[in-house]
């Protein structure tokens, strides 16, 4: 299982760049970063909190297992077409939800190997194509779908993070 007590290596994508596929899942690489830095030195107990009483299921390792669930859907499933079960099934979302055998590295392991299966599921698409699964979407927008989702959640776990252990930074 991965080692959630070091951080993982982000970088900017190329500030130069011209393909535009590559340079959305650079950015989605390095939200991706982010969220898996936010986890890193975290206990069970502190990444299992849910400190918002607005939001008594949002905990750190929550937001991961709904950016894990959100990969799988959007860029697996809609726009690559992958023959995948829905992480999604039921109502309210499911993704949210801990069980007794989720910890930081078990939901960083189950994230990392989304990201696997995205690429696989993303080969040979280009921005312009429409999804696999159903047509109704450009992989272009999934694309910044998924960016946006990241980045919003990355935000939540910001506020997660420094209630957790005061930690703060990017």
């Amino acid at each position: 299982m991965s080692n959630t007590s070091s951080k993982v290596r982000r970088s900017w994508p190329p500030r130069l760049a011209f393909d535009e596929l590559r340079l959305q899942l650079d950015f989605l690489q390095f939200l991706r970063a982010t969220a898996v830095n936010k986890l890193a030195g975290l206990s069970r107990a502190q990444a299992a909190a849910t400190p918002l009483p607005v939001s008594p299921r949002m905990s750190a390792l929550g937001v991961v297992k709904h950016l894990t669930a959100v990969e799988r859907w959007w860029l697996c499933i809609e726009a690559g077409g992958a023959d995948l079960p829905s992480l999604w099934a039921g109502s309210p979302d499911p993704s949210w939800d801990l069980t007794t055998e989720d910890t930081p590295e078990s939901v960083v392991a189950a994230y990392k190997a989304e990201w696997a299966r995205v690429e696989k599921a993303l080969r040979g698409v280009s921005p312009d194509d429409r999804t696999r699964r159903r047509s109704e979407f450009t992989v272009r927008w999934v694309l910044a779908h998924v960016v946006q989702e990241t980045a919003r959640h990355v935000g939540h776990l910001d506020v997660l993070r420094e209630l957790a252990d005061g930690e703060v930074g990017e």
